[in-house]
């Protein structure tokens, strides 16, 4: 299982968001570039980078970062937050990354999900946040009455890379990750899934990488990293099946 490290970006500082409240944000850099390499550096062989700004707002903020982190580092690199266009995804594609999440555009909207995916076979990663167990969109200031289980079900046969399942309510809480939610999705759909939320210690780490059916290939991880609970390296020893 892999270990992603995850980089948000606010107004082009590195920050962590408790529960996704933007009211509630800590600032860990203002070098998201020199964030990226110390990460490639000890060992990440993918980056996630969140536009928060593009998430709140509904388009791309900032892709001039994003593209100065892609051409600072070797490793792909993948994008989330305010891709809701197919003219969107094309400028961030443009930008150099390698990897589009998806999130609000493709709830609200099946047919620009099947017309990414479908121009991007293989690129597009669908980004399920939930609280308990119901989608939330637009930068996860409005709930929905859909199931996380449904959204994966109705996307089984898109030509999707994997699906990021975040558990809203643990996101930047440390309270560790919500494994029943992640079996449940393991259940329902054949994509891998990248768990996302509430990774405080090794061990949560060790139990996803344990968890059956054995379709979470990697999990992403943040404020964990960036307050020293553990380095990269351990994590990504920790992780490996």
């Amino acid at each position: 299982m892999l270990v992603i490290p995850a980089i948000d970006l606010k107004g082009g500082q590195v920050v962590r968001l408790s529960q996704g409240d933007p009211l509630r944000q800590t600032a860990y850099s203002a070098d998201p570039i020199a964030m990226a390499k110390r990460w490639e550096d000890e060992g990440a062989s993918i980056l996630h980078l969140v536009d928060l700004d593009g998430a709140f707002s509904g388009t791309p903020q900032q892709l001039s970062v994003v593209a100065q982190v892609a051409q600072s580092i070797k490793i792909p690199v993948q994008l989330g937050g305010g891709l809701r266009s197919l003219a969107a995804l094309e400028q961030a594609f443009a930008s150099g990354i390698e990897r589009a999440v998806l999130g609000t555009a493709a709830i609200e909207n099946q047919a620009f999900l099947a017309a990414a995916s479908s121009r991007y076979p293989g690129r597009i990663l669908l980004g399920i946040d939930a609280k308990n167990g119901k989608v939330a969109v637009r930068g996860w200031a409005a709930d929905t009455d859909l199931l996380a289980s449904d959204l994966a079900t109705r996307s089984a046969d898109l030509p999707l890379a994997a699906i990021i399942y975040t558990d809203i309510e643990r996101d930047g809480m440390l309270t560790g990750p919500n494994m029943d939610a992640l079996r449940r999705l393991a259940e329902v759909t054949r994509h891998p899934i990248v768990a996302s939320g509430g990774i405080a210690t090794l061990d949560d780490l060790r139990r996803l990488a344990k968890l059956e059916p054995t379709c979470i290939v990697a999990a992403l991880v943040g404020k964990a990293l960036y307050e020293g609970r553990f380095s990269l390296k351990d994590a990504i020893t920790a992780a490996a099946r």
